[in-house]
């Protein structure tokens, strides 16, 4: 399909004001939650506004349909959850889905590739300032780790992933257009070692281990020189950050395991609602396996046990779905598509989330869903023709 590369003018009006508004959202939901937020809030009345001004539908891709599903299944589980309150309270995320509508219609054509521009520059800046964290403010320790602007490190370091599986997939599939992401991946992936965060870690060696085989299986074999560079030249502490990953003694390692033996009893109690949204933090302590490290935990550290746990296994089952429909339309994109960077780097992101998510919920952490959902809806919008252009190619098909 060529014509987004044909017929991707420059939106005027409302419409060009609508997609700065959104391209502030993506540069924020780097930076500060509150603040993307906000932006978000009013791309979505500019938008509202440009379909009825339009007399337009609202159009979206058709992964889009089991998401859907999926937030109705969330929305069962607070009904019989142990805490409606606190389960209804966390539903509000669900709003968050509305980014797949909004970037499908505000980001046809080379749009798309502005919004890459932007997610990738603002990922460099967000780098920069984990190093500088690390080198000078001793962000040096577990005690103490980089986190950029962001709130936790948990979510600096799953935002970098996705970045840095984007940078590369430019860098590979877009050579017309790689020399800055070529400059930044670097800091990007400097500063995603330096969270000592070893979930990202497995996830950006898997998005990234995917777009090697996508583009010559041969470059998979860089992977183990990478990791042999990292041995060699790494500061101790994120070395022993790496063996701790296969130390089945660590207590982090231990603690999961527990993890996982208490979600599969909540799972056996909850089979079809699970406890709730939100709701294992409360009732963690009933299931708590005696072997754990921690009191408390928040949540399961692992993306299906968690859904499972937390909203029952039909959830997860349509959860799945979404996930199988994404990797088929991310597949066939890659074979399609002009703009070959887009879908590749969609089918990094999901490889990297579901490779950290065994280790993280990182699906739970709005930045992380924010910038996820904008990733895999760039390869639909690419294909289509930007509103305003759309009236012009009609009639010149109909003359």
């Amino acid at each position: 399909m060529t014509a987004p590369l044909q017929h991707a003018e420059r939106p005027e009006g409302l419409e060009r004001v609508a997609w700065l508004v959104f391209l502030g959202f993506i540069a924020a939901l780097q930076v500060s939650i509150a603040a993307a937020h906000v932006l978000l809030a009013i791309t979505a009345v500019l938008w509202l506004t440009l379909l009825v001004r339009n007399r337009e539908r609202v159009e979206v891709p058709g992964m889009f349909w089991p998401l859907a599903v999926y937030a109705g299944a969330t929305v069962v589980a607070a009904v019989f959850s142990v805490h409606r309150g606190v389960s209804f309270a966390d539903t509000k995320q669900l709003v968050l889905f509305a980014i797949i509508p909004i970037a499908y219609r505000l980001l046809p054509g080379r749009r798309s590739l502005t919004a890459v521009d932007v997610i990738i520059t603002v990922g460099a800046i967000e780098a920069v300032v984990g190093i500088v964290q690390y080198a000078i403010f001793d962000f040096d320790n577990l005690g103490q780790r980089v986190q950029g602007s962001l709130t936790h490190y948990m979510t600096y370091s799953g935002v970098l992933m996705l970045v840095a599986c984007t940078a590369a997939a430019r860098i590979m599939f877009r050579p017309q257009d790689k020399a800055w992401a070529s400059i930044v991946m670097p800091a990007l992936l400097v500063a995603l070692a330096l969270t000592m965060s070893r979930n990202a870690w497995v996830g950006v060696c898997a998005g990234i281990g995917l777009l090697f085989l996508l583009r010559d299986f041969r470059l998979v074999a860089l992977l183990p020189v990478a990791a042999a560079l990292f041995i060699s030249f790494a500061p101790a502490p994120l070395t022993d950050r790496l063996y701790s990953t296969f130390n089945l003694e660590d207590p982090t390692n231990r603690d999961r395991v527990a993890m996982m033996r208490s979600g599969w009893r909540m799972i056996k109690d909850h089979p079809l609602t699970g406890v709730g949204p939100d709701a294992i933090r409360l009732v963690y302590p009933t299931y708590r396996d005696p072997r754990a490290e921690r009191q408390l935990n928040p949540h399961l550290h692992n993306v299906p046990l968690q859904i499972a746990a937390e909203r029952g296994l039909p959830a997860l089952a349509i959860w799945l779905w979404f996930i199988v429909v994404l990797i088929r339309d991310m597949a066939r994109k890659t074979r399609s598509s002009p703009l070959r960077s887009l879908p590749t780097a969609a089918l990094a992101g999901v490889c990297a989330m579901l490779a950290a998510g065994m280790f993280e919920y990182n699906f739970g952490d709005s930045e992380f869903l924010m910038l996820f959902l904008l990733l895999v809806t760039l390869p639909y919008a690419a294909d289509r023709l930007p509103a305003t252009t759309a009236p012009a190619v009609a009639q010149r098909h109909a003359a």
